[in-house]
């Protein structure tokens, strides 16, 4: 089973990088985006077939490795295809 687990700063915490992004729009001409916020995406290959178990894994991995849950929020989506 493969997933995509994308992790964002939480709302109410600064974003610099988005920020950043969305000032520099603004300098090479490109209007009308209103907010920019930037995170980072992982794409993992699990052998769990049951999209509950393969779910519960993911949550732990978030929680202890890849997301920082006092800053930063998570999602987890499972996808068609991967490992199994």
């Amino acid at each position: 089973m493969r997933a995509r687990v994308t992790v964002y700063p939480r709302p109410e915490i600064l974003d610099p990088q988005g920020k950043a992004i969305h000032q520099a729009l603004g300098r090479i001409g490109i209007e009308g985006v209103e907010k920019v916020r930037a995170g980072k995406s992982f794409e993992i290959d699990l052998s769990h077939q049951d999209p509950e178990e393969a779910t519960k894994v993911l949550e732990r991995i978030c929680q202890k490795l890849l997301a920082n849950t006092v800053v930063e929020d998570y999602e987890v989506e499972l996808l068609p295809g991967g490992a199994g």
